[in-house]
């Protein structure tokens, strides 16, 4: 009998249905020669096939969070805990179970704030039950044992890039036109980077403890799923309003572009904080005042997520149909469709056909751009406390429990630099990535 029960979450759902139109989307991008060409051009660039490789590990980190389960009940063989755990969980067990009093620094062996002690010394550090536990009492070895534990990890890393390097071979040299030592490079200081901390994670807080003694290092990977699902599924909710009420409004015009004009005027020109706090907020009175719709707390959160995500969608889908309309209105000159309107061509096809591949780019770069403001705006909503829901680890909330962290004395900086420092790299591989494939799309640079 199976000891734990899957769950299936909405956003879960919604994030494998996407994952699985990306792969249909590229299988038959593949078969579509400009499509075809235009992935070529990225997958030819250095800094294309670079930031790609990031983005994939971050999504692939996403990806573990996304598989929930719950175990079962110790001598129990019918009812499951009502905690909600994921594969990253299970897979940083050790990250989550290893927690200390309060806070300390990364790498250290002892709490970050004196206290009493039941001892002669007075006022002193306490050891950390966890953090360097294995150096027991010869702290002298301390930085030898980082250095061997880093030296280690840099070792098992550069295995993991060999062995990646082996698998790939086949693919590298079916296509050897693609830009291969950019991503093996990337892999190699990703897998670098994983093996050190890795190691050193075994034995230490890498990334230090925040206020109740949590890793911050699995804090900051667990952030990663929430800043994934916020940029992908609003752009879902909010991409076709925006490609069809764009083109319609060009293409049409008339009343039709006036209706269309005046409705996002008026969605822009509501504050777009209010307009999101207000929905949040009531959308928190219906999940409170019917808290029989959730089994548990992973799915309470889980709505309150999902209503975040309709809601900034709801919101900003403005900006992108307003491009689209201003490309369409000088595309519907052009001479090919007018050619095609003289022999008959129906709106509908026009627009597919003609209108459609010529505007894609301007969709593209809006897709990579809005992940990017929208991964950032989760952070400023969730740090002004209309976020997400207070147990959902994202950025956000991370940034927000270090505001006041920045006051102490000494200052507690790990946890804000740790959400910094991946929100970052996120954030610029995606504008790396758009600007490769606003390049590669844009049917008006020249492909050399």
């Amino acid at each position: 009998m199976l000891q734990i029960k899957f769950v299936l979450l909405w956003s879960d759902l919604l994030f494998f249905v996407l994952i699985a139109a990306v792969v249909v989307g590229g299988v038959w991008a593949g078969r579509v020669e400009h499509l075809r060409l235009a992935w070529r051009q990225v997958g030819q660039s250095r800094v294309g096939m670079a930031t790609a490789t990031v983005l994939i590990a971050f999504v692939l980190v996403a990806l573990l969070d996304s598989l929930h389960y719950r175990e079962r009940l110790p001598g129990d063989q019918e009812n499951y805990a009502v905690e909600v755990r994921s594969a990253l969980d299970a897979t940083l067990t050790g990250l989550r179970t290893r927690a200390e009093k309060t806070y300390s620094a990364p790498l250290a062996t002892h709490l970050f704030a004196k206290e009493s002690l039941d001892t002669d010394l007075g006022r002193s550090f306490p050891r950390l039950k966890h953090g360097g536990a294995h150096l027991g009492d010869d702290l002298a070895a301390h930085d030898s044992d980082i250095a061997a534990k880093a030296v280690k990890g840099l070792g098992l890393g550069l295995l993991g890039t060999l062995v990646f390097g082996l698998v790939s071979l086949p693919l590298r040299r079916a296509a050897p036109h693609l830009a291969w030592n950019a991503q093996l490079l990337t892999v190699l200081v990703l897998c670098l980077l994983a093996g050190a901390v890795a190691v050193l994670a075994g034995d230490y807080h890498v990334l230090g403890t925040d206020k109740v003694g949590q890793d911050v290092l699995y804090l900051t990977l667990k952030s990663v799923r929430t800043a994934i699902l916020i940029g992908t599924l609003t752009t879902l909710i909010m991409l076709p309003a925006a490609v069809f009420l764009g083109l319609l409004a060009g293409y049409a015009g008339g009343w039709i572009d006036d209706v269309i004009q005046y409705l996002y005027t008026t969605l822009n020109s509501i504050p777009g904080v209010l307009l999101i706090a207000a929905s949040v907020l009531m959308m928190q009175v219906v999940i409170d005042t019917h808290p029989e719709w959730f089994a548990t707390t992973a799915e309470r959160a889980d709505a309150r997520f999902l209503a975040l995500c309709a809601i900034l969608g709801i919101t900003s889908w403005t900006g992108l149909c307003r491009l689209l309309r201003g490309e369409v209105l000088k595309l519907r000159e052009l001479e090919y469709v007018q050619a095609a309107r003289a022999l008959g061509v129906s709106s509908a096809r026009i627009l597919w056909r003609h209108v459609l591949p010529n505007v894609m780019h301007i969709v593209m770069i809006a897709i990579v751009m809005d992940f990017s403001g929208l991964v950032l705006a989760e952070a400023v909503l969730s740090y002004v406390g209309i976020g997400v829901d207070p147990n959902t680890i994202s950025f956000g909330t991370m940034i927000n429990t270090a505001r006041m962290e920045l006051a102490r004395d000494p200052m507690v900086w790990w946890s804000l630099v740790a959400a910094f420092a991946f929100m970052f790299v996120l954030v610029l591989a995606a504008n790396l990535f758009a600007d490769v494939m606003r390049d590669a799309f844009d049917p008006r640079v020249v492909k050399l």
